[in-house]
């Protein structure tokens, strides 16, 4: 088979998928300029090892609930392909209510024990201070949040990825603006520190939030979907998307206690490998990010032809969608593999930290090149409604194979650091392989039918 077998599908991918990837990469951007800002704070110790809790605990939480985008983007996008435009409007319209109920039950939670939640996980008191009133204010936006959820996923449905990525420069964008107003103080407001972080992020998600629903005001999708004459709640959809979303949202949680545990197991092995594990990880998102934005594009192609009833060509785009993202993967691969420095020095200038770095980057260098097929083929048996599927393995070969496997290569047999993180490539390298075959010989004529609707 031609690498480029087909360029008006690839065009198609591509048009999906680069928006999608420009929207994902904004969200690192303001991350790297937040943690600036509270790294130039007074007691900046405090206030960033406060803002590490807040943020972790943050993430937590937001990534169990942001898989509502997955379930409600799989079903959209089948109802899409089938040009059943009225459930796609209900598909929306339940998702945002499940999104309020969660998001002011949860949000109203954590704003009222903030403080409680912060003093459990933080041994000093003034970081447990700081991390308190950081996640009150932060979780403030938890219902905007799950707003735009649910929107991005019905956007995502439709093939309309560039409204994803408008709205994450926007957002991010007043993000920015909103942390200095209200982390240094400016225009009269007075300097609210770590504070000020937690609710110019809510603030920025609010606008968010409007941005959507007036994007929703506009004839062409006010018309055609008619949103607001069909706003309730189906049970029938709400059931689908939970059991969709559900999977995914315990895989989010299961991949993070996973890395949490392989981050501390090198740190067994010395502080030092640790800080550079930390430093390559940020590294391999210059990867990881642009293979998410594939798969989004591979879970709108997959819903809206297997809404159509077209196996074949949801096979199809998968396959080229998986070859244009190891396309990326190898050529980010030679780059972290010739060129480690020159990506490392871009996270930090601690010489120490670099150089024992470098090894590990080479060998997450290669082994990521592989995470291209196994991430995107992912996304296409989610869409095809094998999200239970997806999250077993993940959690199989992530917690049975990669934690032992790199504890005992670093610290059983006392390879140190290029141990630990040669259980990487293994991991991806079988992570990939079982999706692979059970894309490749799955029965598919299962995977036609996801809801009842």
């Amino acid at each position: 088979m031609k690498i480029f077998s087909d360029f008006s599908t690839h065009k198609r991918i591509l048009k999906i998928a680069l928006p999608a990837i420009a929207g994902l990469s904004t969200q690192m951007i303001v991350s790297l300029v937040d943690t600036a800002m509270v790294g130039r704070l007074p007691e900046a110790q405090y206030a960033l090892a406060a803002m590490g809790l807040g943020v972790l605990a943050t993430w937590a939480i937001i990534s169990f609930f942001s898989s509502l985008a997955t379930g409600t983007h799989i079903l959209v996008a089948r109802k899409f392909g089938s040009n059943d435009f009225e459930n796609c409007a209900y598909v929306l319209n339940t998702s945002l209510i499940i999104s309020l109920i969660v998001g002011l039950g949860i949000g109203t939670t954590v704003v009222l024990f903030a403080y409680d939640m912060a003093d459990l996980f933080a041994k000093d008191v003034i970081v447990g201070q700081y991390a308190g009133e950081y996640l009150h204010y932060r979780f403030m936006g938890l219902p905007f949040f799950l707003i735009t959820v649910s929107y991005r996923g019905f956007f995502f449905g439709i093939g309309k990825t560039k409204i994803f990525m408008f709205s994450g420069i926007l957002a991010n964008l007043l993000n920015i603006i909103f942390n200095y107003i209200f982390i240094f103080g400016a225009f009269g407001i007075e300097s609210m520190g770590l504070a000020g972080a937690g609710l110019g992020s809510t603030l920025a998600t609010a606008c968010d939030a409007l941005f959507y629903f007036i994007i929703s005001l506009l004839p062409y999708y006010k018309n055609k979907y008619k949103f607001f004459k069909l706003f309730k709640l189906i049970p029938a959809i709400a059931k689908s998307i939970i059991r969709l979303s559900l999977p995914v949202s315990l895989q989010n949680v299961f991949i993070l206690i996973g890395f949490l545990s392989f981050v501390a197991i090198t740190g067994l092995i010395g502080t030092l490998q640790q800080a550079a594990s930390q430093v390559v990880i940020s590294s391999l998102f210059i990867s990881i990010m642009p293979c998410f934005g594939f798969g989004i594009a591979i879970q709108t192609l997959v819903g809206n032809n297997l809404g159509k009833g077209d196996i074949k060509s949801a096979k199809y785009y998968s396959y080229e969608t998986s070859k244009l993202a190891t396309i990326y993967t190898v050529i980010v691969g030679i780059v972290f593999t010739m060129f480690p420095r020159m990506v490392l020095i871009l996270i930090t200038t601690d010489e120490t930290v670099i150089e024992t770095a470098i090894p590990a980057l080479r060998i997450a260098g290669f082994g990521q090149i592989f995470y291209a097929i196994g991430v995107v083929l992912a996304n296409g048996l989610q869409a095809a409604g094998q999200t239970f599927f997806v999250m077993m393995t993940e959690v199989i070969i992530n917690w049975v194979l990669f934690i032992p496997l790199s504890y005992y290569l670093g610290i059983t047999l006392g390879l140190g650091l290029r141990g630990a993180w040669f259980a990487i490539p293994i991991y991806v390298f079988l992570y990939s392989l079982v999706i692979l075959l059970k894309f490749k010989f799955g029965d598919w004529s299962k995977f036609k039918k996801i809801d009842n609707l």
